[in-house]
């Protein structure tokens, strides 16, 4: 999906799943959406403080350690 309007708020595009969905619906959802519209991490806090906020406040967040970029 091609999201436009976010290029200018600063998101980067993460990617699309293309095989195991099973590995990311195990990803714990726990925290819901960020913040302010949820109880998950504040993005503008995310910038500043880095792991260190995220570890101490979300310490069930789950983290990409490997991706693989594959060209269509």
């Amino acid at each position: 999906m091609d999201n436009p309007y976010l290029d200018n708020s600063g998101f980067t595009p993460l990617g699309k799943v293309v095989g195991g969905m099973n590995v990311v619906d195990q990803l714990y959802s726990g925290y819901g959406e960020g913040a302010p519209q949820g109880r998950g991490p504040a993005q503008g806090r995310i910038m500043a403080e880095g792991n260190e906020y995220l570890s101490k406040s979300f310490p069930k967040l789950d983290y990409i350690k490997k991706a693989e970029i594959i060209s269509e």
